[in-house]
């Protein structure tokens, strides 16, 4: 009962979190929010036992599933030599970099343990920016390379991780080659896993859905296991579940099993999935402000259990490490930049970067989610693990604060999105389409008026397709930016939102007075419901 009361608190409050950000009179980006509420739900000693290995079984899969859904793989392939240059590349520098500043600092920590805490504070987190910056505020095709780079450097990350633990608790030596050959078929492995997996799990769920129409329900939940099952099912095979899931997620998202579903299993799916994904990122921040007065209290414990280090000291190091990261990654940017200019045939993107856009990518860089996830995960065992989850904690922590208030500077003054240019590649794009659908609604209406077999009265067929071919002749001359047509396009779902709005009236009048029953309310608001959503869909 305790756990389930606990569980219900922690929803409550990553739900309230996003409410106080919106009534604040300032910006306050949500992560540091929901930590800070997790802080105060501890100051009434609200403590949360959990097992690290659970934690990262629990949380991880389905937020890199979600996120490989959420990218768009043309634009993943087109920036992909950015991508695993900093993904990849980044990631790998970074461990032996700052594992061996780390071991050298940290005098009771060993090196596979330091190399472990590099390996978790790698991945960066691309929601965790988006709530400092805002959606639109960062360039589109920086966004894509950084929201790209987030995805599989969570993976990377996570993998080196995995590595270090079993180097730390000795069920693995410390051979370079060996590593990095067990890496790459690790992960090779387990992005093979997560796509035949997910191509057969697709397969089966085109099935279930031509059977469970009706029911979205059915096929959600389906859905939602995906990701726990292919990180299993790689992990128990010695592969890796977190490229697993990142792979199952990609192969979903091009499957177009969702995209070809009916729209009301698309719109319960989409919302469903926002809903977990929020949830789940929540929990992960509202634990670490729960975690943290017990990760100071037990650093500094263990600090005065062991007088080589004072806790002033881990202090300067979260603050020199997170110096480590920023220094890194810029010195990897500006790099790839000079190299970019300088050597290849097909410049990389960053071969046009301004002094300020390689600043820009360098504090976009935050840690979050995953890195707290993973270090969390760190077996109890390891020593000196409280304080490798402090320096991890209190680098989340300052890459948060740091990027809230050195990143809007930089962006001041920019203007990052042609709105004009969107709209008119939109107007454009619906004038072609809307051609095309008369072609084939007058093609239609010759058949349907030529087909005596079907006995529909031709006036009927002119009058009804009349109509509809007007609505979508009102659409040819978007190509042409007509403002009038497109302020009538306006004009008409604005009058039939209205009309909608008067039918659900009407339909909960009558069941109010009883002149219908529950279940025709039910499916007569069920398709006003849908009706509504194709509207705001189309707009």
């Amino acid at each position: 009962m305790e756990l389930f009361s606990n569980i219900l608190i922690l929803i409550l409050l990553v739900s309230l979190s996003g409410v106080v950000v919106k009534l604040l009179p300032f910006q306050v980006p949500l992560p540091l929010m929901q930590i800070a509420l997790g802080c105060i739900l501890a100051a009434f000693n609200f403590y949360v036992e959990f097992d690290p290995e659970l934690f990262l079984v629990l949380f991880i899969p389905p937020l890199l599933f979600a996120d490989g859904r959420n990218t768009n793989v043309k634009e993943f392939v087109h920036y992909g030599r950015e991508i695993v240059g900093l993904a990849l590349v980044l990631v790998i520098i970074t461990v032996v970099v700052l594992g061996y500043l780390l071991y050298w600092i940290l005098p009771n920590v060993s090196l596979a343990a330091a190399l472990a805490l590099a390996a978790v504070l790698s991945p960066t987190d691309a929601v965790a920016l988006s709530g400092i910056v805002g959606k639109g505020n960062i360039e589109k095709n920086k966004m894509e390379i950084i929201e790209g780079e987030a995805l599989m450097n969570d993976a990377s990350g996570l993998v080196c991780l995995k590595f270090a633990i079993l180097i730390a608790i000795g069920q693995m030596e410390f051979n370079l080659f060996n590593i990095s050959l067990s890496f790459f078929f690790v992960a090779l492995g387990g992005l093979a896993t997560g796509f035949l997996v997910t191509f057969i799990y697709t397969k089966v769920l085109r099935k279930i859905n031509n059977l469970t129409a009706q029911e979205p329900a059915i096929q959600i939940v389906l859905l939602f296991l995906l990701p726990f099952a292919v990180y299993l099912i790689a992990e128990h095979v010695g592969f890796s579940g977190i490229l697993a899931a990142v792979s199952a997620g990609m192969t979903v998202n091009q499957s177009g099993i969702m995209r070809n579903a009916p729209l009301n299993i698309r719109l319960q799916s989409d919302s469903t999935w926002s809903m977990l994904t929020f949830v789940f990122n929540g929990f992960v921040f509202t634990l670490l402000g729960i975690q943290l007065p017990s990760i100071i209290k037990n650093t500094y414990l263990e600090n005065q259990r062991d007088a080589s280090i004072e806790m002033w000291e881990m202090v300067v190091i979260v603050v020199f490490v997170y110096m480590a990261l920023m220094g890194t990654r810029f010195l990897w940017l500006w790099l790839m930049r000079r190299l970019s200019n300088a050597r290849l045939k097909r410049p990389l993107i960053f071969a046009n970067y301004s002094t300020r856009d390689l600043a820009v990518s360098t504090f976009a860089g935050v840690r979050g989610a995953i890195t707290l996830a993973g270090v969390l995960s760190i077996p109890v065992m390891i020593e000196g693990r409280y304080e490798l989850i402090f320096i991890a904690t209190g680098v989340i922590l300052f890459s948060l604060i740091c990027a809230a208030f050195v990143l809007p500077v930089l962006l001041s003054g920019k203007v990052i999105l042609d709105n004009n240019e969107n709209d008119r590649e939109a107007m454009y794009a619906k004038g072609l389409m809307a051609e095309e659908a008369i072609a084939s609604l007058e093609k239609m209406q010759e058949n349907l008026q030529a087909n005596t077999a079907q006995k529909l009265d031709s006036e009927i067929v002119k009058e009804v397709s009349s109509r509809v071919i007007g609505s979508l002749r009102r659409r040819t001359g978007l190509k042409n930016q007509e403002e009038k047509s497109l302020e009538a396009e306006n004009l008409e779902r604005r009058l039939r939102l209205v009309a909608i709005g008067a039918e659900r009236s009407a339909l909960y009048q009558m069941k109010a007075k009883k002149e219908i029953s529950d279940e025709t309310f039910e499916r007569l608001n069920y398709d006003l419901v849908l009706y509504e959503a194709m509207l705001a869909e189309d707009n």
